[in-house]
C-alpha cells in the first residue's frame, strides 16, 4: 500500500507527460515505470499464489516464489536433448557464439542420441554423425548414444534408438525437472510430471553454452479423464480424441495436463503416448503428475534426487475438458490433419495398402504387445504389408524375448512371423518423417496407410500423394488383417 501510494502521483505526472505528448507528437515515444524498492521473494509460509505444475516447475526452475501464465522467465535447464538431425545445427551455432574452443555448461546434462536418420547410404545423413560423434569427443560428452557399425545394430551397445523414448529408458526424464529438447516431440517426456518442450537449434545453442532458457509461463488447460478404459481403447485413441475435439490449434502455446481416475490408471508407455502427441494439438507441454507408477518406472534407472510438484487446489486453470472414457470408442485421424477424426467404424470402406507399428508415439514395447494380442485373437494372416520398427534396442530386445500374455507363452516376434508381417527392422525413427529415399518403410509411391506414428501432413512419411490414417496399435493391427481401416472389437471381445 505504501508503494502505492508513493507512486501514484508520479504515475499522474507520467500519464499527464504522456497525454501531452500524444498531443504535440501524435503518439508515445516511451512509457516509464515507477521506481520501486527491491523485496526478496519469500522463503516460507503458506502458498500465496496457488499454481498449477507447469507454473510450479518453472518457478523452482527460475528462483521465483510464484509465476503467473504470460510472465517470461529465465530457467535452469536440468537436460538438454539433441539429435542427427538438429545437433549439428545447435552445435555450430555454439561454436559461432561462444566460440570455437568453447565449452557445454554442463557435460553430464547435454543428452545426445542418433535416432533419425541412421540406416541409409545417404552420405549427407551419415555426415551429421560423425559430426555428433566428434564434438562428443572434445566435449567429452557423458552421454552420446553412438553408432558406428550400420550392418548390424546389435553390434552397437551404446546406441538406443528413438530419443523420446531412450530418454525414458535412460533415467533422463525426473519428476519436477525441466527438460529440453531439439524436436517437437520432446513433450513425451511430461508424462514423468516434468517440464518438457521442443526448442529450436538457436535457443539450443545458447542452452549448451549456458544452461539457460528464456521462456514464457504458458496457461494451463486441464483434461479430466475419468471411467475404466475399455479392453479396446489405448492411449492413442484418447489424445486422438482430445485432438480431434480441440483441433490443431486448439492448445496453442498451452500446458496441457491430464488428470483423472482413466490417468492414473495407465502405464507410463501409455502416459508417454498421451504427452507426445500435445504437440499436435499445438500445445506447448503435456504434463501428467507423478505418482506411484511413475516412481515405480524410474527405480533402478537413476540416481539423481527428484522432488515432484503437483498444482495447488486452488490452481487457475485456462480451461477445463472432461471426457467418460469408458464411453468411447476407437478413432483414427483421417487425411491430412491430426484432428481430422473419425470413429474407426465410419472409415470401414477405406482400402489401404500398407501398415506401418513404429515410432515414439507407437513404437513402444506395450505398442507391440497391443498389436500382437490382436493378431493372437484372429488367428489370421495380414492382407496388407505390415511394417514393424521398434524404437529402442531394449524395445527390440522385448519384441523377441517377452511372452504374450494369453499367448501361451509366443513372444510378439513369433506371432508377427505367423501373421505375415515384414521382420522388426532396426530400431530409429524410421519412416515416420519420411527420410532418405532408402529409408526401410518409406511410402516412396502414393499409397495408403494406416499409421501407429504422429503426423498425416502431405509428404510426412515420404510421397505427398500419400495417405495417412494415424490410429492406435489395436487399430492398425486389425486394419493389416482386413486390409480395410478396422474397428480392433472385429477381432478383441
Amino acid at each position: 500500500q505504501k508503494e502505492l501510494a508513493a507512486a501514484a502521483p508520479q504515475q499522474q505526472r507520467l500519464s499527464a507527460g504522456a497525454s501531452s505528448r500524444r498531443a504535440r507528437a501524435g503518439r508515445v515515444r516511451a512509457v516509464a515505470t515507477p521506481t520501486r524498492a527491491p523485496r526478496s521473494p519469500a522463503s516460507t509460509g503458506s502458498v500465496k499464489s496457488p499454481m498449477t505444475t507447469t507454473e510450479k516447475i518453472l518457478a523452482r526452475a527460475s528462483e521465483r516464489a510464484s509465476l503467473e501464465p504470460g510472465e517470461n522467465v529465465w530457467v535452469d535447464v536440468d537436460v538438454l536433448m539433441t539429435h542427427d538431425v538438429c545437433g549439428p545445427g545447435t552445435i555450430g551455432i555454439f561454436k559461432q557464439e561462444f566460440g570455437e574452443d568453447a565449452k557445454v555448461w554442463d557435460r553430464e546434462k547435454v543428452v545426445i542420441i542418433p535416432d533419425h536418420y541412421i540406416f541409409t547410404s545417404d552420405e549427407r545423413a551419415n555426415r551429421n554423425v560423425d559430426i555428433l560423434r566428434d564434438f562428443c569427443e572434445e566435449q567429452k560428452i557423458k552421454y552420446f548414444y553412438d553408432i558406428k557399425d550400420l550392418s548390424d545394430f546389435r553390434a552397437n551397445p551404446d546406441y538406443k534408438g528413438v530419443c523420446h523414448i531412450a530418454l525414458a529408458q535412460e533415467g533422463h526424464c525426473r519428476p519436477g525437472e525441466v527438460l529440453l529438447g531439439t524436436d517437437s516431440h520432446t513433450c513425451n517426456a511430461g508424462a514423468f510430471g516434468q517440464f518438457a518442450t521442443g526448442i529450436g537449434n538457436t535457443d539450443a545453442g545458447f542452452v549448451m553454452g549456458t544452461g539457460k532458457a528464456l521462456l514464457k509461463v504458458p496457461p494451463t488447460i486441464r483434461f479430466v479423464l475419468d471411467g475404466e478404459m475399455p479392453p479396446y481403447l489405448l492411449a492413442k485413441d484418447l489424445i486422438l480424441q482430445i485432438i480431434g475435439e480441440i483441433s490443431v490449434s486448439g492448445a496453442t502455446y498451452r500446458s496441457m495436463e491430464f488428470v483423472g481416475s482413466t490417468i492414473e490408471s495407465l502405464t507410463m508407455e501409455e502416459r508417454m503416448t498421451l504427452c507426445n502427441m500435445v504437440i499436435e494439438a499445438g500445445g506447448k507441454n503435456g504434463v501428467v503428475p507423478a505418482d506411484e507408477t511413475t516412481f515405480k518406472y524410474l527405480e533402478g534407472k537413476t540416481s539423481v534426487e527428484y522432488e515432484p510438484v503437483y498444482s495447488d487446489a486452488q490452481a487457475r486453470f485456462y480451461s477445463d475438458y472432461r471426457f467418460d472414457v469408458s464411453k468411447l470408442e476407437p478413432v483414427v485421424a483421417k487425411p491430412h490433419s491430426p484432428d481430422n477424426r473419425a470413429l474407426a467404424r465410419e472409415c470401414k470402406d477405406v482400402k489401404i495398402d500398407r501398415v506401418y507399428i513404429g515410432s515414439c508415439t507407437g513404437g513402444k514395447t506395450e505398442d507391440f504387445i497391443a498389436a500382437a494380442k490382436v493378431f493372437l485373437a484372429s488367428g489370421k494372416k495380414v492382407k496388407v504389408p505390415t511394417f514393424l520398427v521398434p524404437a529402442t534396442q531394449k524395445v527390440w530386445m522385448d519384441v523377441y524375448s517377452l511372452p504374450v500374455p494369453g499367448s501361451g507363452g509366443k513372444t510378439c516376434s513369433q506371432i508377427f512371423e505367423e501373421a505375415g508381417c515384414d521382420t522388426p527392422a532396426s530400431p530409429n525413427c524410421g519412416a515416420c518423417l519420411g527420410g532418405p529415399r532408402d529409408t526401410y518403410a518409406r511410402m516412396n509411391e502414393p499409397t495408403v496407410c494406416v499409421s501407429t506414428t504422429n503426423r498425416n501432413f502431405p509428404g510426412r512419411m515420404g510421397h505427398k500423394e500419400g495417405q495417412i490414417y494415424l490410429a492406435s496399435p489395436f487399430t492398425a493391427a486389425a486394419s493389416a488383417l482386413t486390409g480395410y481401416v478396422t474397428d480392433p472389437r472385429d477381432f478383441l471381445s
